[in-house]
């Protein structure tokens, strides 16, 4: 079956592959595609943090919520020209910038944005950025400042969306891709699993990512990690063999696109993080935080890769370094408007409830 043709039946029975036999099917194809020896290391670092609007039920940077998040203003060029060298010294190939926004907006903080970009393509890394949505010509903007991929993750199945946030449509996720894409930069997305959804949910996900045309080059899986707060704050972790199942069934609905093994990895042991690897994970994302929540001490990751016998891929394996360009683009005839749903998702709404009495009272 080609990349391109797959039915939402033919991922379930896929997914429902006896777990050893899965692992066998992913790791050939693995090994079709990419260099099972190498791992790239991705480095996310967060250069807005909190005070973000949306009422994500998993997301300790909603405003709404009550978290133990510090909030603060985007970091300067040098800030973030210091964290992408260490993190280059250390074995990343990659800096992915998240900014706690709903939406890019033209002015002061995007220029500031695209100037780290600038910053960070100079240091011969890849870069990345998580910005929220996207009109096509702040991404010809970023892509024109040197940037290399956009993540902008689908989270789980269309369905399931609805019941988790209900500031943003997923209408709006898939325009955004499709925005980035149109200014010729790699796309970065996924989603993540034990939220609570079904299995047909995380086929449904995989599904929608396995038409786009062509498929995103990276495709993040993430295991919830429950923050005290939010409205998901007493779910359990996933099991270490439904992530890698997920990972594997990810690698082979989509063969050509790097797995990463994302948030979640705190709670698996490094044979759990083998068996992902084996089932097909090329990336995983270092440092002490994943934007806020925890990960892995980059060490620990490092002395992993000996033990396996693994080597960090070199930024550009896949694709061109971007050039910058001094182009001035224009928003002319340009008039977009992101979706407010609205409906009304019980756990959200208490919990925003929460976290304004909680905040109350902090202030006493």
């Amino acid at each position: 079956m080609s990349d391109q043709n797959w039915t939402l039946e033919a991922i379930k029975e896929l997914y429902e592959t006896p777990l050893l036999e899965l692992v066998f099917r992913a790791a050939s194809v693995h090994r079709e595609h990419h260099n099972p020896n190498e791992v790239q290391i991705s480095t996310l670092l967060s250069i807005k943090t909190g005070g973000c609007p949306e009422d994500c039920a998993y997301c300790p940077q909603a405003a709404r919520y009550y978290t133990d998040i510090e909030e603060n203003d985007l970091m300067s060029v040098h800030q973030v020209q210091t964290a992408a060298m260490r993190a280059k010294a250390l074995g990343s190939s990659r800096l992915c910038m998240g900014a706690a926004w709903r939406n890019v907006d033209d002015g002061a903080e995007f220029d500031h944005v695209l100037e780290l970009v600038k910053t960070v393509n100079k240091l011969d890394m890849e870069v990345c950025a998580t910005l929220g949505m996207l009109t096509e010509t702040q991404a010809q903007k970023l892509r024109n400042a040197g940037l290399y991929a956009y993540n902008h993750n689908l989270d789980t199945s269309e369905d399931y969306y609805k019941e988790i946030i209900s500031t943003r449509g997923y209408e709006d996720r898939l325009q955004t891709l499709s925005n980035a894409r149109k200014a010729n930069l790699t796309l970065c997305s996924g989603g993540i699993i034990g939220m609570g959804e079904s299995k047909e949910d995380r086929c449904k996900m995989l599904l929608t990512l396995s038409q786009l045309d062509p498929q995103p080059e990276s495709v993040p899986i993430n295991a919830l990690v429950s923050v005290e707060g939010t409205p998901m704050e007493e779910v359990e972790p996933i099991p270490i063999f439904e992530m890698v199942r997920m990972v594997a069934v990810t690698r082979i609905v989509m063969p050509t696109s790097v797995v990463r093994l994302s948030a979640g990895r705190t709670s698996m042991s490094r044979e759990g993080q083998a068996l992902c690897f084996m089932a097909g994970a090329g990336s995983i994302f270092a440092g002490d935080k994943l934007l806020t929540t925890p990960n892995p001490d980059i060490f620990g990751d490092l002395e992993m890769f000996e033990e396996l016998g693994l080597k960090p891929t070199s930024p550009y394996a896949k694709h061109e370094k971007p050039e910058i360009r001094e182009e001035e683009v224009t928003a002319e005839g340009e008039n977009v408007k992101w979706s407010r749903p609205g409906h009304r998702i019980e756990a959200n709404v208490e919990y925003t409830k929460l976290g304004k009495q909680k905040r109350k009272e902090s202030k006493v």
